[in-house]
């Protein structure tokens, strides 16, 4: 369970640039011994020997394969229930195969709700996400700016749109359902959407509960090509 739990939470593209940033910067591990090296949390984060298996056989894998830990693991799992309640509503929400959304678009949407929410970890850590899935560097800074300026297609913004009614709580119409459908999402893209929407919205608040920080390697990731060269120099010398 857990190996395909991960391997859906953090897919190949996402670990290629995880895998970059240690090339670049020493990366401190959380291991079972050693006190958590940050104030992450307000509350405690517990030991992994402390923990049940599974749970730390799901981290042990994310940071194994991305190089670091993020830090909602280690804060979530101070509720070792809730944290698998947690990841696996995360899962099928963000990493379903079917549905318009892309996985870029699935970021973006919580970019921007948890902007209005003022979530610093979801905005940062989602936006690095954005960044990697979609390809373009520089989108998801703008719409925390204001993405009603941002360089967004007819169907990012009408996206966003239906995502920011729902996340402000707005009395849903068949209007609103239209806007998407002049895009080409349908009534099944407008659930995943307002899915994605009121999940964030819980995660933003367990956030702002614990005073949750984001992993510092989350502000670089995405933001400059990789250097495909170095990554096959790296392979070679394995």
């Amino acid at each position: 369970m857990a190996n395909n739990l991960v391997w859906k939470l953090c897919r190949p593209t996402v670990f290629r640039h995880l895998a970059s940033l240690r090339s670049g910067a020493e990366i401190r591990h959380f291991s079972s011994s050693d006190p958590p090296p940050e104030n992450i949390s307000r509350y405690p984060v517990p030991y992994k020997k402390d923990l049940p298996h599974d749970i730390v056989d799901l981290m042990e894998e994310v940071e194994s394969k991305g190089g670091f830990l993020p830090n909602v693991f280690k804060v979530l799992s101070h509720r070792p229930a809730e944290f698998r309640a947690f990841f696996s509503y995360y899962n099928e929400l963000m990493n379903k195969e079917t549905g318009g959304l892309t996985k870029a678009d699935r970021e973006l949407i919580v970019v921007a709700t948890s902007l209005h929410n003022k979530c610093l970890y979801c905005v940062v850590s989602h936006s690095a996400l954005h960044r990697i899935y979609s390809k373009k560097p520089t989108l998801s800074d703008q719409v925390i700016v204001n993405y009603e300026n941002a360089e967004l297609s007819a169907r990012e913004r009408a996206m966003l749109d239906f995502a920011m009614a729902v996340c402000r709580c707005d009395t849903i119409t068949e209007q609103h359902f239209q806007s998407l459908e002049e895009v080409g999402f349908d009534r099944e893209d407008a659930w995943d959407i307002s899915a994605i929407t009121a999940f964030f919205a819980m995660s933003n608040r367990l956030a702002h509960l614990t005073d949750m920080r984001p992993n510092l390697e989350f502000y670089n990731m995405g933001r400059m090509p990789r250097d495909k060269n170095k990554d096959k120099g790296n392979v070679k010398g394995e």
